[in-house]
């Protein structure tokens, strides 16, 4: 049988932009639809079912932030933004509205192609991270379970981008270890930071983490912070045996 291609969403006002993006990705075995606006993007992405999104930020009718915000309500796919903007903390929004990762205009379509590939593989894989005695692990009212990737707290499902739930998954198996944030990045997002600004993907994704798991997340007692370091979740054993 045939193998399926995995299919991108395209989302970018520049024509030449879609039409290099749509050119290459196809060239590399991806399945591409393209939409060139912000409402366009909304009606293909219902349609298309992509397993991707490569989202420009600065778009008309609707920006990337609003159209990140509508993808987050319905779905988890990977969501990777395009940004012109030079300010930080304008780079970072994305991600605080449930992007995976962005890449800084001009951008070498390499680099893109990079980052699909990394997001992909790493959202798509299954259970098997290491974590001790995979299948329900119990760390106070948090459950998570490695083999379906899903992760409660009670009797509530806290709904995961796959990205998160990497990062999580990361965090657990080296309880009570300090891991640096690039070490985080490499791990999870598999590419090596070469600003330290880029090491703010992390920052905001253990913020997420933080917001959906902790009861206070003003005061985080799963995800500690490591001082000039980076994150270390809580040892297991003081929130009590884990499940088998």
């Amino acid at each position: 049988m045939e193998t399926r291609k995995e299919k991108i969403l395209v989302v970018d006002d520049e024509a030449s932009i879609r039409r290099i993006l749509e050119t290459r990705l196809s060239m590399i075995g991806y399945d591409v639809v393209t939409a060139a606006d912000g409402e366009e993007a909304l009606e293909t992405f219902r349609t298309a079912n992509p397993d991707l999104v490569v989202l420009d930020v600065m778009m008309p009718k609707l920006d990337g932030y609003g159209v990140c915000q509508e993808f987050r309500k319905e779905s988890n796919v990977p969501i990777i933004m395009l940004t012109a903007l030079g300010d930080v903390a304008d780079r970072i929004t994305g991600l605080e509205l449930g992007a995976d990762d962005y890449v800084v205009k001009p951008f070498s379509p390499k680099e893109l192609e990079a980052r699909i590939r990394c997001v992909l593989r790493r959202v798509d894989k299954s259970g098997g991270s290491g974590i001790p005695n995979s299948g329900v692990i119990s760390i106070g009212n948090v459950k998570i379970d490695t083999n379906k990737r899903q992760v409660y707290k009670g009797d509530r499902r806290i709904r995961l981008t796959g990205m998160e739930f990497n990062l999580l998954e990361l965090l657990v198996s080296r309880a009570g270890e300090a891991i640096s944030r690039s070490d985080i990045l490499q791990q999870v997002w598999g590419y090596t930071p070469e600003r330290l600004v880029d090491t703010r993907v992390v920052d905001v994704h253990v913020s997420r983490l933080r917001a959906k798991l902790e009861e206070d997340p003003s005061n985080p007692e799963l995800i500690l912070t490591a001082r000039s370091m980076g994150y270390q979740f809580q040892r297991l054993g003081d929130f009590g045996e884990n499940e088998k």
